[in-house]
């Protein structure tokens, strides 16, 4: 972890450091020299335990928010309030410049502000769990006080989470109900397929390597290729053969609508979130 790349001496901050936040730490980390770096935790072994890991520091709530240049607010919905009560005196006290970077699922930039106590710039991202590995797709709004300079201190920071795609944030909503929620749709998946496979004998890990292997590959597949889904999907199902029977069954079970409704009311969910 020696690859720093970011402004020497711009330092990023994570008060919450959860399965999502602790995956983007990991990311900013690999392009952030460890004395830039601080981890803070409602459980502070937690923050403990992944700053050993990282080679940076853990430190309290407060402290972090009176530091970072990039305040990482990886904290739920339901306890952003409470945590931006707590901090907000001291961002007020603050003279020097910080972004603050949410990732707390439907609230917008104008609610943090809000809870916040004041028009400070803000980043709103959706991540997601493959991130961890810097697999991952993450969705961001820029606010309007952020300048162009620091979204792109941003994203070099946090080249190493994988991929990242701006939005408007009136679509925010929509995006994480796809890319956020959707690792969940898709192991689910996963999961089924190996279940398949074992139903019809295969060993539950020859089944689990068989499913995971045929969703990476089918996914790069769409993704270098350039075809539509719905021409690769042709190309496997022969007349008469055994695919298209599969994919008959799956059509049957409704499938498509599924995977459809299951968006719909993770987007709809977002939204009450607000």
């Amino acid at each position: 972890m020696d690859n720093a790349v970011t402004r020497p001496g711009l330092k990023f901050g994570f008060i919450g450091v959860g399965n999502m936040g602790g995956a983007l730490a990991r990311a900013v980390r690999r392009n952030v020299p460890g004395d830039h770096l601080t981890l803070a935790n409602r459980t502070r072994e937690r923050a403990e335990t992944l700053a050993e890991e990282l080679g940076c520091a853990a430190g309290a709530s407060i402290g972090v928010a009176e530091w970072a240049d990039f305040l990482f607010l990886g904290v739920k919905p339901q306890v952003m309030r409470d945590l931006l009560s707590e901090i907000g005196p001291v961002l007020a006290k603050r003279r020097n410049r910080f972004v603050l970077v949410t990732m707390a699922a439907g609230m917008t930039i104008a609610r943090i502000q809000e809870l916040a106590g004041g028009e400070y710039p803000v980043i709103r991202i959706m991540p997601n769990t493959p991130a961890a590995f810097g697999e991952g797709m993450t969705l961001y709004t820029r606010g309007t006080g952020v300048t162009e300079e620091e979204e792109g201190q941003f994203l070099t920071a946090m080249a190493g989470a994988g991929q990242f795609s701006p939005l408007p944030e009136r679509l925010m909503d929509a995006g994480a109900a796809v890319s956020g929620c959707g690792p969940a749709f898709v192991d689910l998946f996963i999961e089924s397929l190996a279940d398949g496979g074992v139903a019809c004998g295969l060993s539950r890990s020859q089944a689990m390597e068989l499913a995971i292997q045929t969703v990476l590959g089918s996914a790069r597949l769409v993704q270098r290729s350039g075809q539509h889904p719905g021409a690769l999907k042709d190309a496997v199902c022969s007349p008469g053969g055994a695919t298209i029977q599969g994919v008959r069954t799956l059509e049957a079970a409704g499938f498509r609508s599924a995977v459809m409704e299951a968006v719909i009311a993770s987007w709809e969910k977002n939204a009450d979130l607000r």
